[in-house]
């Protein structure tokens, strides 16, 4: 299930695809804009600013912006920072694999394979869908 973190790290983040290559914005505006707390976005943003997904500028006129194209971030990207794995299992996980306590054998374990089935498949979408192409698509809706 997505986590209410995971929603408006990417609806902020939308909003900042949206602009494209603007000027930086006060993240007082991405709240509003985003329709999200802003004490909690501020804790999103730099949590998304480790890995690069967004940078942030200092001054008068600064705020945060995208840390490289947007066409270039996935949902996976935001998800996995902000959620963890996108893995339902540590055991079928890239990034975090363990295997699991109870397991007698990774090899022939049908949950295994089934929750490594959802993974790929999960993890194939996610990472095919860009913050470039959704704000592209919500533009056209009038929802940006």
């Amino acid at each position: 299930m997505l986590s209410q973190k995971s929603r408006y790290a990417l609806k902020a983040l939308l909003v900042l695809a949206a602009r494209g290559d603007s000027d930086p914005m006060q993240i007082s505006d991405i709240a509003d804009t985003a329709n999200v707390p802003r004490k909690f976005l501020e804790q999103i943003l730099l949590e998304l600013k480790k890995p690069g997904i967004v940078r942030s500028h200092r001054g008068r006129l600064g705020g945060y912006s995208l840390g490289r194209p947007a066409k270039d971030i996935s949902f996976a990207d935001v998800l996995r920072v902000t959620d963890g794995p996108l893995a339902l299992s540590p055991c079928v996980s890239v990034m975090a694999y363990r295997k699991c306590d109870d397991c007698f054998d990774e090899a022939i374990c049908g949950i295994r394979k089934a929750l490594l089935a959802a993974r790929d498949a999960t993890a194939e979408v996610l990472e095919s869908r860009s913050l470039a192409a959704a704000a592209a698509q919500m533009r056209r809706a009038g929802a940006l």
